[in-house]
């Protein structure tokens, strides 16, 4: 049996966006998140669209993918497995994570889920400078393969070269991934919650 060809970790494109918001739609797609963001044309446009303008407008906002170079896409073009966004800015200086809700979207539930990760984050870093692993994603198909561990790297190294820390808003089952790179699990243990606030550095 062959050796897959090693994955490769490159900075993402606005070309790459289609791919990225596939992949996405596909991670996320437990009931709870599905009930925020539905899987719909209007929802799939919104999430490309604030992608653009973050690549557009926010150069501190950086996007990285995960190739598979022996699998092509319909385009020809190496398929994307994984991918993730680096938030190398303070909440002050990004303003608004996201733009306002596409109405496929309930806004008040979208307020509350993503408002309560916003003050979690808070709770735990405080003015402490810091690097926001805002996204991350792999494809099923490419779990196991070290994709994850590419992209988590990739934002740690630059925050350990810079003195600062690094947080994320982990899933359950993401927890031991974001161990395994020195993130301490940072829940409210009177809180019962599918997302684990974790802290490094």
């Amino acid at each position: 049996m062959s050796t897959p060809t090693p994955l490769v970790l490159e900075l993402a494109t606005i070309e790459d966006l289609p791919a990225i918001t596939e992949l996405w739609f596909t991670v996320f797609n437990d009931p709870g998140m599905r009930q925020l963001i539905p899987d719909t044309p209007g929802a799939r446009d919104w999430f490309t669209a604030a992608n653009r303008t973050d690549m557009l407008t926010k150069p501190y906002q950086k996007y990285l993918k995960v190739i598979d170079p022996d699998t092509k896409d319909a385009q020809g073009q190496a398929r994307i497995v994984a991918y993730a966004k680096w938030d190398l800015a303070m909440p002050d200086e990004r303003g608004a994570r996201f733009p306002p809700w596409h109405g496929d979207m309930p806004g008040q539930d979208c307020d509350a889920f993503f408002g309560g990760l916003e003050k979690n984050r808070r709770r735990v870093m405080g003015d402490k400078k810091h690097y926001y692993l805002d996204m991350l994603g792999t494809h099923p198909d490419y779990r196991c393969r070290g994709a994850g561990s590419m992209l988590v790297r990739w934002g740690c190294e630059i925050a350990d070269r810079e003195g600062v820390g690094a947080y994320i808003d982990a899933s359950k089952a993401g927890v031991p991934l974001y161990a395994k790179h020195g993130f301490m699990d940072h829940s409210d243990p009177a809180v019962l919650s599918e997302v684990a606030p974790m802290a490094r550095g």
